[in-house]
């Protein structure tokens, strides 16, 4: 074939915040209404001071309707085409399009100033809502839902089987636990096993970071002008707190317990921090002389935590630079998912084609081809035919990477 069949591992989707009301059991739309005005003023202040409100105008000025594609599914599927992408994995959305789920449902899925209740009816809209997407094109849309594992795991099974039924295939979790306990505590075992079983993925994505630490106790209400250097904290570590679950995972022998089990890690600023992490992973595991005196924390696993990261996880190297491509090997190529962050303003949209050919132009093409979509439809288990058929009328000329 002529063109590449790419798939995006890391697109956003969600309604405007009203017309979720349509999705939330009845029973919880008077709390829906009395929130919505909330929700709005919060939004609005979090845009102004984390996304800098002016700079996201300015970027959305023109691209209005294509946005809107957050949501309306006839624009979505011209941005995809358009870009390129046969198929796609979609996240729950947030500030940029101020189209979040209600009660606290989205991307962070804080615990904090929250009514465990009403975060599940907030993440079961969405979750519904997703579910109708998804099933517009099941062969091109991979819909992962929002999950509040931490409050209930009973209530977190039944979501693994409701999704798993529903065309779902993947579930995000929370990377801060709070007050809960970690991702290697065993209470968390029925959550995989039932992942496990069903071939539900289980999925992390950046974003949430400690915000009353970094922007202040009042965010996003604080005033910024107090805490100098805040954003640049906040993306010094942010990835830092991306990966942070998964090494409790990685140590606490869940992967052990559960070998089937799929987890994703995605937009993670890949070539930063994952090569050095392999690196002190394998110190740990392997250079036992270093931490004898530590007793014994290796015995539980049969291989290394890095070993179960190869086995196990993938990486949806979203807003992925030329620099990570030429650091493929030291990441691992098998793993590498490609990314455009749709419909959000750190991504490839609306120069899609022009940063897929600066990352990828001159590599070799089998590589190229895993990277872009090969991978992704190995581990998310795409149907190769039926994407083929997408990329054949709108994927990238092969022609086009060629140095």
């Amino acid at each position: 074939m002529e063109r590449f069949t790419v798939i995006s591992s890391d697109c956003h989707a969600g309604l405007p915040a009203a017309d979720y009301r349509d999705y939330v059991d009845g029973k919880f739309r008077d709390a829906f209404d009395m929130a919505l005005p909330i929700q709005k003023q919060m939004t609005d202040k979090a845009e102004q001071t984390f996304l800098i409100k002016e700079i996201n105008d300015q970027w959305r000025a023109g691209n209005e309707d294509r946005l809107s594609g957050a949501w309306d599914y006839e624009q979505r599927l011209r941005v995809l085409n358009g870009d390129g992408i046969a198929g796609e994995i979609i996240f729950v959305d947030g500030i940029t399009e101020q189209n979040a789920p209600p009660f606290g449902a989205g991307l962070s899925l804080p615990t904090k100033n929250i009514m465990p209740e009403l975060q599940w009816a907030g993440a079961r809209a969405h979750n519904r809502w997703l579910s109708e997407l998804c099933a517009r094109n099941p062969a091109r849309h991979f819909g992962v839902g929002v999950c509040p594992l931490l409050w209930d795991i009973d209530e977190a099974v039944r979501e693994v089987r409701w999704a798993a039924e529903n065309g779902v295939g993947g579930l995000l979790i929370p990377l801060f636990t709070g007050e809960f306990p970690s991702y290697h505590h065993k209470r968390y075992d029925p959550f995989w096993q039932a992942c496990e079983d069903t071939g539900t993925i289980v999925c992390l994505h950046s974003g949430a970071g400690p915000m009353e630490q970094i922007f202040g106790e009042d965010f996003p209400m604080s005033d910024l002008s107090e805490y100098p250097g805040a954003m640049g904290i906040y993306v010094s570590e942010v990835f830092f707190w991306t990966y942070r679950p998964l090494i409790f995972m990685l140590w606490g022998g869940v992967f052990e317990r559960f070998p089937r089990l799929k987890c994703s890690i995605t937009e993670t600023g890949q070539g930063w921090l994952l090569p050095p992490m392999f690196r002190m992973l394998d110190h740990h595991y392997y250079d036992t002389q270093f931490s004898a005196k530590l007793g014994d924390y290796r015995s539980h696993l049969s291989m290394s935590p890095v070993e179960y990261f190869r086995r196990n996880c993938a990486i949806g190297a979203s807003c992925m630079p030329r620099s990570d491509a030429e650091m493929r090997d030291q990441i691992g190529i098998e793993q590498m998912m490609w990314g455009s962050d749709y419909p959000h303003p750190e991504g490839s949209w609306p120069f899609t084609a022009d940063q897929m050919i600066s990352t990828f132009k001159g590599l070799p093409e089998d590589e190229i081809a895993a990277m872009l979509g090969g991978n992704a439809i190995e581990f998310y288990g795409f149907d190769q035919g039926a994407l083929d058929t997408v990329a054949a009328e709108v994927g990238p000329l092969r022609s086009d990477f060629v140095a």
